[in-house]
């Protein structure tokens, strides 16, 4: 399934969303939002799809924001309960999908779409991009979990310069201090996605999901409640074929074949 705001398409294993309101520069508004929740659930329920990859496509932008223009139009209630509630919701849903999410960032991820580009796993820069929190600058400050998220996964004092100023900065710079995983050159960026991609696809599905699952989990943990967590995860993965299949091959000295079972 595809719409206007997001295309949809599978290649073998990968599923791959791509944002499509180019006019718009992918901002997010409550259609866009709609959108990306109507293409996950795709996704998840495609049971070829076992990695998803996320991207801008060819374009310069891959979400450039918020759409300001809505944001100025509404008041404290009906900006809570008509767009921060489903916003959270979809980003929480995104954060929590049982498959591996990777975000080939083709261009501009700023504000919404940095705060977006947190929820995912694995994250591939375009060296022409650029990332950056500037709702300081509205009179406002990351509200769809960036403020939040961005804390716990870059050291705090580097989460606090990149709100408190609102400066965008370079792909480089994001790798360096966490926040992405690698910088491509461009052309390079989606033919590199999706061989990474194909190369978690080859994993064990239920592996990957039961991974991510104690990880996403575990970090809201105290240490001993998610090492606890960790424990009876690693002992229901040992009651699925793979477990056993992945095993065996190394035993026997051959590449496992995964099924997912």
């Amino acid at each position: 399934m595809s719409d206007e705001h997001v295309l949809v398409r599978r290649e073998g294993s990968v599923g791959v969303m791509t944002f499509n309101r180019p006019e718009q520069m992918n901002t997010l508004d409550l259609p866009m939002v709609r959108a990306m929740e109507r293409a996950l659930q795709t996704l998840e329920d495609d049971e070829q799809v076992r990695v998803l990859l996320i991207t801008g496509g060819e374009s310069r932008v891959f979400v450039a924001g918020g759409n300001i223009a809505d944001l100025e139009s509404r008041d404290a209630l009906a900006h809570y309960k008509d767009f921060a509630v489903p916003l959270h919701r979809v980003f929480r849903r995104f954060e929590e999908c049982h498959k591996p999410t990777i975000a080939a960032v083709n261009g501009w991820a700023l504000g919404g779409g940095t705060e977006f580009l947190l929820t995912t796993d694995l994250r591939l820069v375009a060296d022409d991009a650029q990332l950056g929190l500037p709702e300081i600058k509205l009179g406002l400050f990351p509200g769809g979990g960036g403020s939040q998220r961005l804390m716990r996964q870059i050291s705090l004092c580097q989460a606090k310069m990149l709100m408190f100023t609102g400066d965008f900065i370079s792909a480089q710079e994001a790798v360096q201090m966490g926040l992405v995983n690698r910088v491509l050159p461009r052309e390079r960026l989606l033919p590199e996605a999706m061989a990474l991609a194909q190369r978690i696809a080859e994993k064990s599905p239920w592996a990957v999901r039961m991974l991510k699952t104690s990880m996403v989990h575990g970090a809201d943990m105290a240490l001993p409640a998610a090492l606890n967590h960790e424990m009876a995860t690693i002992s229901l993965l040992l009651d699925t074929g793979d477990a056993h299949e992945g095993c065996k091959a190394f035993l026997e000295k051959r590449k496992p074949a995964f099924r997912g079972v």
